[in-house]
């Protein structure tokens, strides 16, 4: 049975994953510390690794925090953190300011994510969505304007559509924006908008007229309370749901990406976060299959390994907000399969 590991325990957003026996218990005593901020599309996979990794090493305390992308990377270019979770890479003015700060980085994909575009179950009308759909739905001219179901698509009903999406200090409302309305940032602000998943999957799975976009595995998680609705690259293309198989492939256009750990190089230094992270970038992948995310290929992964065991620092990306799943093996410089 699927492990669902996407709301906090005990209703906490920012948790000590290892620290506590129950809750509401005294913490148990420990020998070191390794402090985690950012995504909180790549939350639940880190809690997991981090109490997978509890039950081989029990004297280290991880603590977890879901910021949001945004707050992860400036946390880390500060030198207030050893790991940010990341659902983009980092944008080049976030990496030269942790240049500015002496912080050197190591970034490390862990898994495949799509980003899953969601109704109420009760909706029958929509059976696909076009991405130039989705961009006259989300772009900045529509606040205001674009309303109703019915000024989406004609033989849609005339009943309001209440939009649910990632918070502007997301990396999912980057990468969304940057391959849906055409420029990273460049949405409507009339939403409600989040950092946590949690609340726009609620939030669609309790109003009829909702669009909600969010994680895969928030998504699968919750799938009895929400449908997904496959996405047309081209008006004349396929409409392609998300799956594993669909995201693994790339073939869920545009909205497959992989998600990340930056680990801060310094904090390598220090066996307890080394032995964290070695373990994470190890193991992975089960986890990964078990929550929800898409494992990465084999020889991806193995390359992933070698990065981290080189400590080669830096970013694979320039300028993009969005990282396709389909290019990450050429861009670690593997061949074609």
């Amino acid at each position: 049975m699927r492990r669902s590991r996407l709301l906090p325990a005990c209703g906490l957003v920012v948790v000590s994953t290892l620290a506590l026996a129950a809750c509401g218990g005294p913490p148990a005593p420990v020998r070191a510390v390794v402090t985690i901020d950012g995504s909180s599309t790549v939350y639940p996979l880190t809690e997991a690794m981090a109490e997978e990794y509890h039950r081989a090493v029990p004297d280290t305390r991880v603590t977890i925090g879901v910021a949001g992308t945004g707050g992860g990377f400036r946390r880390l270019c500060r030198g207030n953190l050893d790991v940010a979770t990341a659902s983009r890479p980092i944008a080049p003015a976030e990496a030269a300011a942790c240049r500015t700060a002496g912080v050197a980085f190591v970034e490390l994909p862990v898994a495949y994510d799509g980003i899953t575009v969601a109704v109420h179950p009760s909706n029958t009308w929509v059976d696909a969505l076009g991405v130039e759909e989705l961009r006259r739905l989300w772009r900045h001219e529509a606040q205001g304007r674009l309303l109703r179901w019915s000024q989406l698509r004609p033989g849609f009903p005339d009943r309001e559509i209440h939009l649910f999406g990632a918070g502007a200090d997301s990396g999912t409302f980057d990468y969304f924006t940057g391959v849906i309305t055409g420029a990273p940032r460049d949405s409507r602000g009339d939403y409600t908008a989040s950092e946590d998943d949690n609340t726009l999957v609620q939030g669609v799975a309790g109003d009829p007229g909702a669009l909600g976009y969010f994680g895969f595995a928030y998504f699968e998680a919750n799938q009895e309370y929400l449908r997904a609705v496959p996405i047309r690259l081209r008006e004349d293309g396929p409409a392609v749901p998300p799956t594993r198989d669909t995201i693994r492939s790339g073939e869920y256009q545009p909205l497959a990406r992989p998600v990340f750990v930056y680990v801060n190089a310094r904090s390598l230094e220090r066996p307890d976060v080394r032995a964290f992270v070695e373990y994470y970038a190890t193991h992975v992948g089960d986890v990964a299959n078990d929550l929800g995310y898409v494992p990465l290929d084999d020889r991806v992964h193995a390359a992933i390994r070698a990065r981290l065991a080189a400590r080669q620092t830096g970013s694979l990306y320039g300028v993009e907000a969005a990282a396709p799943a389909r290019t990450l093996a050429a861009r670690l410089g593997l061949d074609p399969p």
